[in-house]
This record gives structure tokens, C-alpha cells and sequence, in this order.
């Protein structure tokens, strides 16, 4: 994985400003620490940091490639999974190749097959091709959006970066946020609706789509979404059909020139990836894989079962561990370092994030960082097999919301007056709550039921599960760690999409079809065990470091969030010994997560030097 970066103006010589592009990327450094490049002409400078993951020597970018008296220049940030097979179709249509990597594969894709070769990749991409002979610049974003891509105009200039620092570095952008970032911080956040950038001018290129940058101007276009269409195959054919892509995906997502381990909580999905990668190891004369656990230190103490968390971890890991003969390694976070982290949280994501369970993440893979290069992890297979609690509470499905934000009346109440009466925060929800629903591609026929089932699948796939998806890539490239994801598979995805909800939760079991497809590949009682979610300290000494530290913010009146809260309510907060009844976010994120959300925010403000204008 890697950093990326670019500017393209038509009416100035970018071969005389060649620091500027640099520092776009040298401020993603973290992203690819082992090397830097650049590459200029007249009127667009390119340039990338790279993590070494294939080809170390045959792999460096920009990469540039001639064809033909044409030349082209790529930035990338990504894997293809697929890299082999489209090698083999490109050699059979006269092109060759100087190294292994997959970057020179999707170059020469492009080469072939301009931009349609965005529908022959599997993978998780974000990258850009000049065309010096048609003076254009392609990108294009990965279908479900697991690699970032942002943009913005500004005069005659175009700027693309993979991260909002990578932008905000460049003299022409300014840090601002108006109406509408601000409702995406205070409505919305710590989600995003796709295709915003929070940052005034800034916008994100959504997944699925690519973008041709040229003297005319600037045309989206997508080239993947979802097909509604009636599910043909019967039971039996369905479970061998998801475990046959699933190992597929799986195996295929296995190739590094790096060490490589997984991430192994003891649930269904990620001790599913560790069973099919021991094997595919195993099978390899590999040795045994490397497998990793997070905790916090003194949680034992305090765990309560709840609806989001019905148990502790660590018994299931060691059974996973002994099951898959791994060689696991626990790590155990300190509760004060969550805290001291929540500013390097922001610095990782460029906004106010999921607080401890943002940086928890960044911590853990700190850790794994010292030892590995890439990791698999079992995230969002929730929202693609159902295993939310909200796909399963009458009381969610019928909130007229996104069910992972039923308490926004709550987070109304922490905003001044004058907030409230600018950015109409239950408005804007509503707004873009109908707007997401407006996209659900409908299937002609189908019941009231599962036509709903459908609608919550489709806000998931494409509102909540951004957040973590920007989440995973965030905290793992802020410390250079490559983390994949089988289960955001375009072919898993599409299949699934369409199976009936009954089918889905066959035996009235969350993810009963997955639960299906891995029999013989789990052990009975971890294939049969409830969702828990990833980890979240319960110790109340964070509850009083956060609440102490947004106390200070409060109590400084040159905080700079000051003017956008009610100050005393929030106090009223602070003195509570209760919690929200439901989490305010997601399914984790209660009112010490609300004292370190705000406290993210205050960060961000001062620290970015946002503007609110």
C-alpha cells in the first residue's frame, strides 16, 4: 500500500514548483515509509510514497511506460488480486512485462484496455494514469471503497491526494468547513456521506467510480454497483457457492513478497480467515501462520454483557489458536495510552473519528507493524450476512434513521443554539437518510419485508461500512501496515446481495448462510458462537480521563469548540455516574466515547487550523 498524490494546472509550469507535489506526498509518508518518488512534466506533477509489499525492485513509482510513441504514468495505491490472470490475458494480446508486480499489471491493463479496464480488476485500489498523448488523467477508486481518494479544484488546478493531509499541505487549499461540514461533523460524524470531503471544496471520488481529468474539464462515471435480481439457486448450492468464493477470496489475498499474518479475535469471521489461511500455509510448506489478538489491560475486571457485547474474547482465541495451530500473539493496551492517542487518531484519519476504537486499532497494529507488513482481517462481514443487532431488532428496522444512529436527539442537545438553527442537524439526517435510500436498487416483486431487509443491507454496505473501512485504512497505513479484507470481494458482495433474507439467516441464526458455508472449516462451537464486536476498554478510569480532559477544553475560553457546544449541558454530562442506554454511534461508542469524540474534534479544530466560516 501506498501514499499518493497530484496536481495538474493547465496554465503553469509544474517542473518549476516541483517541491509542491512532494510535500503532497511526504505528508503521507506514514502510509509508505519505505520509499519516495516523483515524476513531472509541463503541466502535472505525480508523486507517491510507497510501502514495499511485491516486486520491491519492479514495483517503484511513478511508474512510467511507453506504448506505441505514447507514454503513461501511474500513481497506486493498492492490491490486485487478480494480478496473474490478467498477466496471462495481456500476454496473449502482445504486451510484456520487466518485473512481477501488480503495478505494472494495472498499467499496462490501462494501456489495453483504457477505462474499462477498471471492470477486469479485483482488488482494493486508488490511482492515476497520465496519457501524455491525450493530455488526460484517469482515476479510478476500488468498487467497494476499501483505499481512499480525494480531490479538489482550485482555479485552473486539480489536486488528488489519498488522504485529506495530502491536499491541506498544498498553499491553494485552505482548512475551511462551512454549513455542510459541519453538519457532517456534528449530524453525521463520526460517519461521512460518500463523496464529501468535509473540507470546503474538498470531495472524495466514491468507490465504484473513475473520473477523466482534461483541458475540458472534469466526468465522473460509474462503473460498478449493485444488481437486484431474484436469487435462482436453492439452498445447498447457495452455501457451496459463498464458501467456494470465500475460500477463493481468501487464498487469493495470501500473496506478499512480505510477511503476512491475520488478525484473530475468535469470532466467526476472523478465525474463518485464520482456518483457511493455516491451511493454505500448511498446504504451501509455509509453517504455521502468525495470528494477532487485541485487549485492554484490566478488562476482565470490568466486563459487563450487553446487546453489542455478549462476552469476552480470549477463551475463543486460544481455541482458534490450538485449532489452527498458529503462533498467537496477545497484545494488551493500557487505557492511558488510549487517551494519549486520541490526537494521533486525528492526525491518522484528518478528522474526528470512533475515539478509543479508532486508536485502539492504531495501537494494535503498531504492534504488529514490528513484526509484519500485511495482515487479513475479518472485517465487514456484518454487513454483508447480516449480523448486526439492528438487522435483527423490530425497533431498528422501523426507525425512520440509520440504525446506527438512533440517539441523535441526544447529540442535538450538546450544540449551541446558533449551530442548531445553521446546520438543521436532524434535517440534514433526514435528508441524507432519504437520499441513501433513494439508491437502493429495488427488485420488482419482492414483499414489504424483505424490501426493507434489502434497504438496511444497502445502507450498511454503503454508509456504515465506509466508517470502518476509512477507520481500518487510517489507523493501519498511520504506522505502514497493509490490512486486507476478504470479505469486501466484489464477486462475494454481488452473490450475497441477492440471497433472500430467510436464506441469509437460515436456522434463525445471524449469518446463518455464512455459519453454513463454514462448516468443516471451524470448529462446531466458534462457527455456532454469537457476534461479539471489536474490543472496548470498560475500565471507568477512561471514563474519567476523558471526561477530565474536555473539562480543560471547557474550561479554556480560547478553545476553539467552544462556540458550537452548549457548555452546560455538556457539564451536566460531565457530572453523570450513568451512560446513553444505546450507544450514540455504532454499537460501542457511549459517553466516554462522546467526551473523546468532542475532544477529537476540539483537536482538530485547533491543531488543522479549521476555519469555520
Amino acid at each position: 500500500m501506498c501514499g499518493i498524490a497530484g496536481w495538474l494546472n493547465w496554465e503553469r509550469d509544474l517542473r518549476k514548483e516541483q517541491d509542491i507535489a512532494g510535500k503532497m506526498a511526504d505528508s503521507q509518508h506514514r502510509r509508505g515509509p519505505d520509499e519516495r518518488g516523483e515524476w513531472y512534466s509541463e503541466h502535472i506533477a505525480l508523486a507517491h510514497r510507497r510501502l514495499v509489499v511485491i516486486d520491491p525492485t519492479g514495483g517503484k513509482q511513478p511508474m512510467e511506460k511507453r506504448y506505441q510513441s505514447n507514454r503513461y504514468v501511474m500513481v497506486y495505491n493498492g492490491e490486485l488480486y487478480n494480478t496473474e490472470d490478467l498477466r496471462k490475458e495481456l500476454k496473449q494480446e502482445g504486451h510484456s512485462f520487466e518485473g512481477h508486480s501488480d503495478t505494472e499489471v494495472l498499467l499496462t491493463a490501462y494501456i489495453a484496455w483504457g477505462s474499462e479496464c477498471v471492470k477486469k480488476l479485483n482488488g482494493i485500489y486508488a490511482f492515476a494514469i497520465w496519457d501524455s498523448t491525450l493530455e488526460r488523467l484517469f482515476l479510478a477508486r476500488d468498487r467497494i471503497g476499501v483505499k481512499p481518494l480525494f480531490y479538489t479544484q482550485q482555479g485552473n488546478g486539480f489536486l488528488f491526494a489519498s488522504e485529506l493531509k495530502g491536499l491541506l499541505v498544498h498553499p491553494e487549499v485552505e482548512a475551511e468547513i462551512d454549513e455542510e461540514g459541519l453538519a457532517e461533523i456534528f449530524a453525521v460524524g463520526p460517519g461521512r456521506t460518500p463523496g464529501h470531503g468535509v473540507i470546503k471544496g474538498v470531495k472524495e471520488l466514491k468507490p465504484g467510480y473513475s473520473m477523466v481529468v482534461n483541458r475540458y474539464g472534469i466526468k465522473e462515471e460509474q462503473y460498478w454497483e449493485l444488481e437486484s435480481k431474484s436469487h435462482q439457486d436453492d439452498l445447498e448450492t447457495t452455501i457451496t457457492r459463498v464458501r467456494d468464493l470465500f475460500v477463493d477470496t481468501v487464498e487469493r489475498q495470501l500473496v506478499s513478497d512480505v510477511p503476512i499474518c491475520t488478525l484473530l479475535s475468535g469470532g466467526l469471521d476472523s478465525s474463518a480467515i485464520t482456518s483457511i489461511a493455516s491451511r493454505a500455509f500448511m498446504r504451501e510448506g509455509k509453517g504455521r501462520i502468525d495470528t494477532y489478538s487485541v485487549d485492554y489491560e484490566g478488562n476482565e475486571d470490568y466486563f459487563e454483557a450487553n446487546e453489542f457485547q455478549p462476552a469476552p474474547d480470549d477463551l475463543w482465541i486460544k481455541k482458534m489458536s490450538d485449532y489452527a495451530d498458529t503462533n498467537h500473539h496477545y497484545i494488551r493496551l493500557k487505557n492511558d495510552k488510549l487517551v494519549e492517542s486520541l490526537r494521533e487518531g486525528v492526525y491518522a484519519r484528518d478528522l474526528p473519528g470512533m475515539a478509543d476504537i479508532d486508536v485502539s486499532l492504531y495501537l494494535f497494529c503498531k504492534e504488529i507493524k514490528k513484526n509484519f507488513t500485511v495482515g487479513v482481517s475479518g472485517e465487514c462481514a456484518d454487513e454483508i450476512f447480516g449480523g448486526y443487532p439492528w438487522y435483527h431488532s423490530q425497533e431498528a428496522l422501523k426507525a425512520n434513521t440509520f440504525p446506527w444512529s438512533r440517539k441523535l436527539e441526544e447529540r442535538v442537545k450538546i450544540l449551541s443554539g446558533d449551530l442548531i438553527n445553521r446546520i438543521n442537524p436532524q434535517e440534514y439526517m433526514e435528508e441524507r437518510y432519504l437520499q441513501a435510500l433513494a439508491e437502493v436498487p429495488t427488485l420488482k416483486g419482492e414483499n414489504d419485508e424483505d424490501a426493507r431487509m434489502r434497504e438496511i443491507f444497502y445502507l450498511n454496505l454503503t454508509r456504515w461500512m465506509p466508517t470502518l473501512l476509512d477507520r481500518k485504512d487510517r489507523m493501519s497505513m498511520y504506522t505502514g501496515l497493509e490490512v486486507r479484507v476478504p470479505f469486501c470481494d466484489h464477486r462475494l458482495v454481488e452473490y450475497v446481495w441477492n440471497i433472500p433474507w430467510e436464506m441469509k439467516n437460515v436456522g434463525g441464526k445471524r449469518k446463518g448462510i455464512l455459519r453454513e458455508a463454514l462448516k468443516g472449516v471451524l470448529p462446531e462451537d466458534v462457527r455456532l458462537r454469537p457476534k461479539n464486536p471489536y474490543p472496548k476498554t470498560f475500565d471507568p478510569a477512561y471514563f474519567d480521563a476523558t471526561r477530565d480532559w474536555l473539562l480543560e477544553i471547557l474550561n479554556n475560553s480560547n478553545s476553539p469548540i467552544i462556540d458550537v457546544l452548549d457548555v452546560t449541558y455538556i457539564r451536566k454530562l460531565t457530572e453523570s455516574d450513568g451512560d446513553f442506554d444505546i450507544p450514540w454511534f455504532g454499537q460501542l461508542m457511549r459517553l466516554p466515547q462522546l467526551f473523546a469524540y468532542l475532544i477529537q474534534v476540539n483537536l482538530w479544530l485547533d491543531e488543522y487550523g479549521v476555519k469555520i466560516i
